[in-house]
């Protein structure tokens, strides 16, 4: 089992409005190959693997038409969809769910403060098969509890550390997946995102990348 601990710089996509806003692409539906993605006839991405993140893009804020194929195709998409992007906004567009059923959820990741000597964390469930569950963060005795297939948490401050976290569904309080050994640092924004099959292939696992909140002004 594999868990992935992602960081991320941007770059810019077009000429830029004096408040941009930033995306990235996630490809977080397991049974997809890998994509192209187009916004409003535009490649955002090519070849995005499965697991995979883009780099934070500067687009202007705004309504947009987007189209996924698969990796090197340019007809008979995956998925066509609009989706809006206020301004001076940052977000995760994950593109979920199981083929033919794929679909996009913008993720916002909201600026807010810090306290000092802390770290923000939250966790959102991608995983389509997968019961609520309950995020258990140790050490500290925290949880995020029965968060549902798509449900996206707050961000919750806590110290800087190794932490191990367990998935536990939430009806059964079965653990469906252990994550030992992940060092959190302060000053930063995190999500944990939850991704793949339970008792499937790919299986269960998660994603933790540093948060475009922490450095994007």
């Amino acid at each position: 089992m594999y868990n992935y601990l992602y960081d991320y710089s941007y770059t810019p996509y077009s000429r830029q409005p004096v408040t941009p806003s930033h995306i990235r692409l996630l490809h977080a539906s397991p049974n997809t190959p890998a994509v192209d993605i187009y916004a409003n006839g535009s490649p955002l991405a090519r070849n995005l693997s499965y697991r995979g993140f883009t780099e934070y893009l500067a687009i202007p804020s705004g309504t947009y038409n987007i189209v996924v194929f698969r990796a090197g195709q340019t007809t008979n998409p995956v998925l066509s969809t609009n989706i809006t992007i206020p301004g001076g906004s940052i977000f995760t567009v994950a593109a979920i769910g199981l083929l033919p059923n794929m679909a996009l959820l913008p993720i916002e990741e909201p600026r807010t403060i810090i306290p000092a000597g802390k770290l923000m964390l939250r966790f959102v469930h991608l995983s389509p098969n997968s019961p609520n569950v309950n995020l258990e963060i140790q050490p500290g005795g925290m949880s995020l509890r029965n968060v549902p297939y798509r449900g996206i948490t707050q961000y919750i401050p806590i110290n800087p550390a190794t932490y191990t976290f367990n998935l536990i569904a939430t009806d059964t309080e079965q653990r469906v997946l252990y994550v030992p050994n992940i060092r959190l640092q302060a000053g930063r924004f995190y999500t944990i995102y939850a991704i793949g099959l339970a008792a499937g292939i790919p299986p269960l696992q998660v994603l933790i990348p540093l948060d475009g909140n922490t450095y994007i002004p």
